[in-house]
């Protein structure tokens, strides 16, 4: 699900030189993880604040957008709705971290261009349009194709009321959200990879991203109701391999996986608020070993997410909650011993509030908690065997262009982050076995 770029790295710079590494980067360029692209800007001749709140949070003007399959028009450029993004980090963990980070990196005060990525971002026919991303892992120093919606979208009278009727065919399931409380587009939008993170996720925060083609459809009705229903497949191991994915050890989907959405949104002034349901149902034999029967996992989410724009403040926050059911009849068999039990749960929580000045200074406070069954081989990483882990973020930002770029480059945009990670409970451990994983991040994000 990320991007990367060239890597450049220092195995123990002194924290003194962050302001220097902050500045190199932003000479440097880096990429994002996310849908503020300065082709959309260009298409539509609006500034990235119409689309964005804070950068890459949308706006209801934003979703508008993107139900509509990117295709809104009004800019003046006739060229190839390209667009590039990268970002560059410096991460520094409480303890090192013994043998390094990563390949290529040292154990701590690792500095990288993490990500470069490559986007078609807008109309590619009369209500067809696409958000496709090719991204350079510099981190792990790989080429593979990253988010993808392509979309076609038109609008109709229901009952008298105006209703956008859409086929969204994507590889990840919630890539095609439009609010930022389902997990491809939550917060963090950005964070290292060069720093320890709990070892336990639901499957659809990211498990089957790139790994799967979905098709679903979707109706919008009034500005009011959303639905949307689908189903996802595995891609082939030589297919996955070619788009740049290593499928060695990924699940493979049997058959066809549901996907369901509903959503209520009001807008009313300056303020907007929605409320929703969605999950995924899915049969996998793990890591495509077969012949012992098949996973089933059973993903339900629900979420809130309220925002109030105005021209000075802005303020937004989040909230989602999924639940995960497992049944590891496979990965339970003692043939396979990739489970100790063959009955598991899992839930996750995420909260998220932010408070943006004049769309430029931003501050945004977040919380974590993710808590399961027990599972000595599924969380073999951590001695207690358990998945529960909580975290605590905070993020300073200042975004330099959201109302327009440079003279000599409009649609350039910039957004310089610091960003620390608090564990009081980590992978179930918790005192300094928890907080020796805290982090700090610092990051340049640039978008042209």
């Amino acid at each position: 699900m990320r991007s990367n770029g060239i890597i450049s790295r220092l195995r123990k710079p002194c924290l003194a030189t962050v302001p220097w590494v902050l500045g190199l980067i932003v000479l440097l360029g880096f990429q994002p993880v996310a849908q503020a692209l300065p082709s959309y800007a260009r298409q539509t001749g609006q500034q990235c604040a119409a689309c964005h709140n804070g950068f890459p949070e949308l706006t209801p003007y934003g979703r508008l957008f993107k139900l509509n399959g990117y295709t809104f028009g009004g800019g003046q450029s006739d060229s190839i709705p390209f667009a590039v993004m990268t970002y560059a980090s410096l991460t520094h963990t409480q303890a090192d971290q013994p043998g390094g980070a990563s390949q290529w990196f040292g154990p701590n005060n690792n500095i990288a261009i993490d990500q470069t990525a490559v986007f078609y971002g807008g109309a590619i026919a009369p209500n067809l349009g696409a958000f496709a991303q090719i991204t350079f892992d510099g981190v792990a120093r790989r080429l593979a194709w990253d988010n993808t919606d392509i979309r076609y979208a038109r609008t109709t009278q229901v009952f008298g009321a105006e209703t956008v009727v859409g086929v969204s065919l994507n590889n990840n399931p919630t890539v095609q959200d439009v609010w930022n409380t389902t997990p491809a587009w939550s917060f963090p939008f950005v964070a290292s990879a060069l720093a320890p993170t709990p070892a336990a996720a639901t499957l659809i925060e990211g498990g089957l991203a790139q790994q799967v083609a979905g098709l679903t459809t979707y109706v919008y009705w009034n500005r009011l109701i959303y639905f949307e229903f689908g189903g996802y497949a595995s891609l082939s191991p030589s297919w996955q391999s070619t788009l740049g994915v290593n499928s060695v050890s990924n699940n493979s989907l049997n058959g066809v996986s549901p996907y369901w959405r509903v959503a209520l949104q009001q807008d009313w002034g300056r303020n907007s608020f929605e409320a929703g349901v969605f999950g995924l149902a899915a049969s996998l034999s793990p890591q495509r070993v077969t012949g012992f029967g098949a996973d089933h996992m059973t993903d339900i989410g629900i979420d809130s997410q309220y925002q109030f724009l105005a021209d000075r403040d802005s303020i937004s926050a989040q909230v989602s909650a999924i639940f995960e059911n497992q049944n590891l009849s496979a990965s339970g068999n003692p043939a396979v011993g990739f489970a100790a039990n063959t009955h598991n749960l899992l839930r996750s929580y995420h909260a998220k509030a932010s408070y943006y000045f004049e769309q430029t200074y931003g501050l945004t406070l977040g919380a974590f908690r993710v808590q399961g069954s027990p599972d000595a081989l599924i969380y073999s990483s951590s001695p207690t065997g358990s998945p529960n882990s909580t975290g605590l973020i905070g993020e300073l930002d200042f975004i330099a262009f959201n109302h327009g770029g440079p003279d000599f480059w409009p649609e350039l945009n910039l957004k310089l982050g610091a960003q620390y990670t608090y564990y009081p409970e980590f992978d179930g451990m918790t005192g300094s076995a928890a907080t020796d994983n805290n982090t700090l991040f610092l990051f340049a994000w640039l978008a042209f």
